[in-house]
């Protein structure tokens, strides 16, 4: 699944960064990689390790040297670039597109967009909005809220009660993020962000109800569109036979595109408030992240307990 080639199309990215179109073609035109370039050594002639997928990105430095140039030199240096059929140059600062690169342009159907963005801030603003579009990503079936800030993907057997914690933790003021289905993106090294399907978004399923617009029924401050998923807890019905962690020693993961991401299972009967336990559970893995960790602070305290006891009796 990680190795699957994902693509955004460039009209997207036009709507989205709000870039405007100096030339575009009669085509539709797919971005696939989140790396972007900025053409300098390029536009003199050099091409070693020159990846044309990515888009180009044409700042103030390099429209001003092609500038100074003489209009058959700067053809020259232009046509060497677009020839290797580059997806798109965007010019940045409002920067003015010069005849001939419109002429190559159209010669060979590459689009030329501007932006008025400074580049060194559209560059990294394009880069993040690419990454998080063309990262790798899995579909859950599960459950993902914002409890005090950190990111909670439920995940359990179809019944178990996920959709219903759910709406309890909505009504104490935490929100929704995905339900049934959890589209999960790895948009770093570190992170991984959940999503909704456009199609359910927003949507809550409830057993002996049906469906519930959450946004509508609690208001738009109970709902969001992505969130990064910090913890993991999977619900499972009691199993009187089974030992459950009772102090939380051992730290357990979920290993989820790569990446370990903490965990914990909790066991599911009649008269447990799964609710406040989720709140408790957020809670307590932010401290973890903080540096403290009471299950060690305990631990701690009986061991140096112990040893004083064993101190005064050999003494």
């Amino acid at each position: 699944m990680e190795n699957e080639i994902f693509t955004v199309s460039l009209e997207k990215v036009i709507r989205e960064m709000k870039l405007e179109k100096l030339y575009y073609p009669d085509k539709e035109i797919l971005i696939e990689t989140a790396d972007v370039n900025r053409p300098g050594l390029q536009i003199t002639g050099f091409f070693d390790y020159f990846d044309p997928s990515r888009i180009q990105i044409l700042g103030m430095v390099e429209n001003t040297y092609l500038t100074g140039l003489s209009a058959e030199v700067r053809y020259k240096s232009l046509k060497r670039l677009f020839e290797k059929h580059i997806s798109a140059m965007i010019l940045t600062r409002n920067g003015n597109a010069s005849a001939e690169m419109l002429k190559l342009a159209e010669e060979y159907e590459t689009p030329v967009l501007r932006t008025p963005q400074p580049t060194s801030y559209f560059t990294s603003t394009l880069n993040a909005y690419l990454s998080f579009e063309l990262a790798p990503r899995i579909t859950r079936h599960g459950v993902l809220v914002e409890i005090y800030g950190q990111g909670v993907l439920i995940l359990g057997e179809s019944g178990v009660g996920k959709s219903e914690t759910a709406v309890e933790l909505i009504k104490r003021g935490h929100r929704l993020v995905a339900d049934d289905a959890v589209e999960i993106k790895k948009v770093s090294s570190k992170t991984l962000i959940g999503v909704s399907p456009d199609i359910i978004r927003h949507f809550i399923e409830i057993r002996g109800i049906g469906i519930v617009d959450v946004k509508n029924i609690f208001g738009m401050g109970a709902v969001k569109d992505s969130e990064n998923i910090d913890m993991i807890i999977h619900l499972e019905t009691w199993d009187r036979n089974k030992q459950y962690d009772r102090l939380g020693l051992v730290d357990e993961y979920t290993n989820i595109l790569g990446l370990d991401i903490p965990s914990l299972t909790i066991p599911v009967r009649p008269g447990r408030n799964l609710a406040v336990i989720f709140e408790v559970a957020a809670m307590n893995n932010r401290q973890k992240r903080m540096g403290y960790n009471a299950a060690e602070e305990l631990n701690r305290r009986i061991t140096e307990q112990m040893n004083q006891f064993s101190q005064q009796n050999r003494a």
